[in-house]
């Protein structure tokens, strides 16, 4: 009877097709940050506090498993908002909400980037505005939460966190930014590329900044760990700002 009750309470918010309230939960999460527990407070170490203070665990497996937990809900999420479209266009979907740069725009936003635990030298590298840092922590806070109050607590948690980013997925379409702004400028007869203007770090940890241009006007700048999710990013900015233009 316990399982059928939380199973109810969850899948009632939101209904499928609606943005997920974000007031009451978001504050919540933040009191979680100001306030944390052990669990927590481990979720916000990075590996190179840790690896400074010795004796003091780090948050890549909570991490592992908040990157699995956020997966999990943001696609039942997708599942229940669009019935009748294929696996392929909801994984597109689904990465493109839990993109390094999504999810490191969500940390700063409420906070992870003042909270989370650095050692020296990355803090001196900048590693507090770093997307892949901020979006590894990020899965670890919601890692953390699973541990802690379980399913449906953490998608309380991602349904506040990602309320815009759910609004804007569930008025446009599925296909993925780059695809929608080749059918934009094809419709316009629009010449369009993509150039990789910086491409800097070790080779097992990369970040590459893409420009996109539409007739030779960049529209949009990208960051990623890889080629493809700078584009992305590239494209998604620049639809934004060709809407917004009314172009």
């Amino acid at each position: 009877m316990r399982r059928t009750s939380r199973r109810r309470r969850s899948a009632a918010a939101p209904p499928p097709g609606a943005a997920p309230a974000g007031g009451a939960a978001l504050r919540a999460f933040r009191a979680r940050l100001d306030a944390p527990t052990a669990l927590m407070e481990a979720a916000l170490t990075h590996a190179s506090f840790a690896h400074e203070a010795k004796n003091v665990g780090d948050n890549e497996r909570l991490e592992f498993l908040g990157d699995a937990v956020l997966g999990l809900i943001v696609a039942r999420r997708l599942y229940e908002r669009f019935p009748d479209e294929p696996e392929g266009a909801l994984s597109r979907l689904r990465a493109s909400l839990v993109s390094e740069p999504s999810l490191a725009r969500i940390a700063t936003a409420v906070g992870i980037d003042r909270r989370i635990r650095l050692g020296r030298g990355e803090e001196l590298s900048g590693g507090r505005s770093r997307p892949a840092l901020l979006a590894d922590a990020l899965e670890a806070v919601l890692g953390a939460i699973y541990l802690e109050d379980g399913l449906d607590a953490a998608t309380e948690a991602v349904d506040a966190l990602f309320h815009d980013a759910y609004a804007q997925a569930f008025q446009g379409p599925v296909s993925d930014p780059k695809t929608r702004l080749q059918e934009y400028a094809q419709a316009r007869d629009l010449g369009l590329r993509y150039v990789v203007t910086r491409a800097q770090g070790p080779a097992h940890h990369p970040e590459f900044e893409v420009t996109v241009e539409l007739e030779g006007q960049v529209r949009g700048v990208g960051r990623g760990a890889r080629k493809k999710t700078a584009e992305q990013m590239a494209a998604r900015l620049a639809l934004q700002e060709l809407t917004k233009g009314g172009s």
